[in-house]
């Protein structure tokens, strides 16, 4: 199958890279994240999964993700679960309340109630629609979602996006890629994983590995060899 090896010698580095990076992935214990994120699809989004992922990408705009992850239980159980819309409104000074024990950020937890108004009162099914035909450009108008908030949303929910987090943006950067969108589609193109797949081995591995930069020099890599990165296959 050496036919499927890319001609352009800066993917083919790329790709190499990104292969010994979900290796490294797996081995540390993540199969199952990257099993999550490649099951994901939007014709599968309900209310309760929408209300969860929003408040998720919210709540971890500027933190990090271990400290979100370390809270959010406690959290999602001031929101009744994010069971539904209509629960959060009908008792939402009650959910601010307990939710603002656990995460001290009043700004956030506004937004969360805000957007879940906005849910209840339109109707989720007339939400969703909204979602589906506008993509993370409608859902950038939400509060504290913005460009790049949004598209870390729209991944959440299965749409097939690329978010561009500093660590993205940086791996794109010494990939010599003008942006982390166009890198992952590449990859994706030829390991046949889905973009957010992409997204999401490497910004796992960024946090995994204090230098992650080191294996996407531009125009690098000469010192990896196929079966290293797993690349025994093309």
């Amino acid at each position: 199958m050496t036919d499927c090896i890319p001609s352009d010698p800066k993917l083919w580095n790329t790709v190499r890279a990104y292969l010994a990076a979900k290796n490294t992935v797996i081995e540390k214990g993540y199969a199952d994240e990257i099993d999550w994120q490649d099951s994901l699809s939007f014709e599968t989004c309900t209310e309760q999964v929408f209300l969860r992922e929003m408040a998720w990408v919210i709540l971890s705009s500027g933190m990090r993700e271990s400290v979100v992850r370390r809270k959010f239980p406690d959290i999602s159980v001031a929101f009744f679960g994010w069971d539904s819309s209509e629960a959060i409104v009908r008792s939402k000074n009650e959910c601010r309340e307990k939710a603002l024990r656990h995460f001290n950020h009043k700004g956030k937890i506004d937004a969360v109630l805000t957007i879940a108004q906005l849910v209840r009162d339109s109707g989720f099914e007339s939400f969703r629609l909204r979602i589906e035909t506008g993509g993370a450009q409608f859902l950038s108008r939400l509060p504290f979602l913005g460009p790049a908030t949004s598209l870390h949303l729209a991944k959440n929910l299965g749409f097939q996006v690329a978010k561009p987090d500093r660590h993205l943006v940086r791996i794109a950067k010494a990939a010599g890629y003008p942006s982390p969108e166009q890198m992952c589609s590449d990859i994706s193109s030829i390991v046949c994983d889905r973009v957010p797949v992409v997204d999401l081995v490497l910004w796992r591995y960024a946090t995994l590995t204090t230098d992650y930069l080191n294996i996407f020099p531009t125009g690098g890599l000469n010192s990896f060899e196929a079966d290293d990165c797993g690349l025994c296959w093309l």
